[in-house]
């Protein structure tokens, strides 16, 4: 089991950190379609996490359940009741001022894995600000959605017909990932949308019923817990492998691994 930084005590925290690893998973509370729970992005960013944390000996933060809102062509937008969000320039604030805290205790890397596709560029905003006033110094930060992990090459021999990760919104990779996770939360229910949405194009008046198929942007054929363990599995092989060689930090220049 992970360990969580919030059950240490006050007195242990700073001998427990230090120099040590915390990993922090954002998801969101967001319409997944009538077959996936609204916590589909904070139950698989958490899920992530965990591995990860273990594989360095380090600490976990509770997941962060509330996120950029969600927009008609990455997340079918708000026209389907249960999402909870906040507008950007409060997420950027909220990051920051929680990243600012984090980096006054004496961790050496801070690993944040992301599950909302929303959330990308408010995060890389807040963690570059605490970095231009310098808190991060010469600690590591690795920052990543996990589908940013997932191998051309996999997708390719595990999937068919991929639509890209702007449309994989309650798709076959986060229906297969659930029912590997948490099956208890998916419904029998299997709804498709054949019309997948462009990816960088911003829209309106926005036309739902063209965009998404109940809160659905893609495909959920092909879907299983096997496929959903494959997937999980390549994303902690892949996660860990990145932090272990730290390719591109200043800090690994000379070639050292971490091991």
């Amino acid at each position: 089991m992970p360990r969580e930084l919030a059950d240490l005590t006050s007195a242990q925290v700073l001998d427990r950190v230090a120099g040590g690893t915390v990993v922090w998973p954002l998801g969101a509370t967001e319409q997944h379609g009538p077959h996936l729970p609204l916590s589909v992005d904070s139950v698989l960013a958490e899920a992530f996490a965990g591995p990860i944390a273990e594989a360095f000996q380090g600490f976990t933060l509770p997941v962060q359940a509330i996120a950029a809102r969600s927009l008609p062509q990455s997340g079918g937008g708000l026209s389907f009741p249960g999402t909870v969000h906040v507008g950007g320039d409060t997420l950027v604030r909220f990051l920051r001022e929680a990243l600012q805290s984090l980096f006054r205790l004496p961790l050496g890397r801070l690993v944040v894995v992301n599950g909302h596709f929303e959330n990308e560029p408010f995060l890389f905003e807040a963690l570059d600000q605490v970095r231009q006033e310098g808190l991060i110094g010469d600690r590591e930060v690795f920052a990543f959605s996990w589908w940013s992990l997932v191998q051309d090459s996999w997708l390719a021999t595990e999937t068919t017909d991929f639509p890209g990760w702007h449309a994989e919104h309650a798709g076959v990779t986060e229906t297969s990932l659930m029912l590997h996770l948490r099956p208890d939360l998916v419904t029998d229910l299997r709804p498709d949308h054949d019309r997948p949405p462009r990816a960088g194009v911003y829209l309106h008046p926005v036309d739902v019923d063209q965009i998404t198929e109940q809160g659905v942007l893609s495909s959920t054929s092909g879907s299983s817990a096997e496929l959903g363990e494959k997937l999980f599995s390549h994303v902690i092989e892949q996660a860990v492998a990145m932090i272990r060689d730290g390719a591109g930090l200043l800090s690994r220049k000379a070639g050292k691994k971490e091991q």
